[in-house]
């Protein structure tokens, strides 16, 4: 027996990688997530399929239930692939069921995908790192697990550049926590359903973007490379 823990990438179908189209074509059982896109599961024909999408308010399963389905099928089946949005361990909580399955002995098998933080941008021409404008880069959640005891995201980061990653709903919190460390001129950039064709992009600043209409799936981008990214608009326009 052996379970693939295998990222789907940030939303285009065809931006998943070679070794996960060949784990899915001898997968048994796939388990996969909400922002898997559904197209990929093509490549698993005759496969036993078992959505545990989950999203900000509404999970369709919880994680121990996820765990428990894992650990279930991984015993009743040669080939399991975990689809999983994006890249298993970027916010994917792929490193808990890795845990949860080495507990139980059962192999495990990790294919990385394109991190929608990266990859999104990347597509519409944001370079999220530029030469003498950013050196560094900080990816972090906009939605902590309220559960947590203490909050560990801070948005006291020094980065030349910051990714924020499922923060939409909580967008107007995030960005007044932000300005007190940064100028509520910096601009920022939203993709809404990055790569896919229902891709939208609104442009704005931290004071100003929790009131223009963003909806999720999205992320922020934050820094001065979004104004490289309008430069290039500019000269290909």
């Amino acid at each position: 027996m052996v379970v693939y823990l295998v990222g789907a990438g940030p939303g285009d179908p065809e931006l998943i990688t070679v070794k996960a189209i060949k784990a899915l074509e001898k997968a048994d059982v796939v388990i996969y997530d909400r922002l898997a896109n559904e197209k990929i599961l093509k490549y698993a024909k005759g496969a036993k399929l078992i959505y545990v999408g989950k999203k900000a308010g509404e999970h369709y399963k919880s994680q121990e239930e996820i765990n428990q389905i894992l650990v279930e099928e991984a015993n009743n089946n040669e080939v399991v692939v975990r689809l999983k949005g994006g890249d298993p361990f970027v916010f994917g909580r792929g490193g808990e069921e890795v845990i949860t399955l080495s507990e139980e002995k059962i192999p495990v098998e990790i294919i990385p995908g394109v991190t929608s933080a990266i990859g999104v941008p990347t597509t519409i021409g944001l370079p999220v790192t530029h030469r003498g404008i950013s050196t560094s880069l900080t990816i972090v959640t906009g939605h902590e697990d309220p559960t947590k005891p203490e909050k560990q995201v801070k948005w006291d980061y020094t980065a030349d550049t910051i990714i924020v990653l499922m923060g939409i709903g909580q967008i107007k919190e995030n960005t007044d926590a932000l300005m007190k460390y940064r100028d509520p001129k910096t601009p920022v950039c939203v993709i809404e359903n990055g790569t896919t064709p229902q891709e939208k992009i609104i442009m704005g600043t931290l004071e100003n973007i929790s009131y223009k209409d963003v909806k999720p799936p999205a992320l922020l981008i934050i820094g001065e490379v979004v104004d490289v990214f309008k430069q290039i608009k500019e000269i290909n326009d």
